[in-house]
């Protein structure tokens, strides 16, 4: 990234130096927990070169950055909300119960209260900090980016270690997102206690509907219901 947004700059003239990022990954996997990283990089420190929205990295590149950035960060925290979590309190509350977690710790990890909060996306009103929002943050924003490095590369080692006592998923590639290879695994295989159920009614539905001979479609309205949010 050639140059960062003022925000973070902007921050700390108003609110002090230490000043907390904080991101998500996991929103959208049909198994595995959403992860959330808050962390305080040091204010007189130079970025570290690369560092960038995770989702632009290769995996080589976001763990040597991960390494560097657990180095120099003044505190890191990681939070999680599992697959249960996600299905009792939806996406969205789950995502904010991930990020919670991890900036609970903050304070003891940085021996101090931090001075302000800087997350990824939109305001988020049960977050139950004063925070800034920034959308996009992940590329504007230092803090933000480290976070999300982190929290992504937290996340692809748990789906890895998840895959070797479930390995008809292909976790270890796809990290829980509905690839060809998962969907094909959840057919054969059925779901584990790792799965979003919420996710995967649309999943269960395709693939039912997949089964149904062409001489019997009647039946695939029959199964619709079955499968509803409702």
């Amino acid at each position: 990234m050639a140059r960062w947004s003022p925000i973070e700059r902007t921050l700390r003239a108003e609110h002090g130096p230490l000043l907390v990022g904080v991101d998500e990954v996991g929103r959208g996997p049909l198994a595995g927990p959403v992860v959330a990283c808050a962390i305080v990089m040091p204010a007189d420190r130079r970025a570290i070169a690369g560092v960038d929205d995770s989702k632009k990295l290769d995996h080589a590149t976001r763990v040597t950055l991960a390494a560097r950035i657990r180095e120099q960060a003044l505190a890191l925290s990681l939070g999680a909300a599992s697959a249960r979590e996600v299905d009792r309190l939806n996406i969205y509350h789950a995502t904010v119960l991930a990020m919670q977690r991890a900036l609970g710790r903050i304070p003891q990890r940085l021996g101090t209260d931090p001075h302000h909060v800087v997350v990824d996306g939109k305001p988020l009103r049960t977050l139950g900090l004063v925070h800034t929002a920034v959308v996009k943050g992940d590329a504007k924003c230092y803090a933000i980016a480290c976070a999300s490095i982190v929290a992504k590369v937290t996340r692809d080692r748990l789906m890895t270690a998840l895959a070797r006592r479930h390995g008809h998923y292909a976790w270890e590639r796809n990290a829980g997102y509905g690839t060809v290879q998962h969907r094909d695994g959840i057919g054969t295989h059925g779901l584990t206690s790792h799965h979003r159920l919420s996710f995967c009614l649309n999943v269960q539905t395709s693939l039912a509907l997949d089964d149904q001979t062409p001489d019997t479609p009647h039946e695939a309205s029959i199964l619709l219901p079955e499968f509803s949010d409702d």
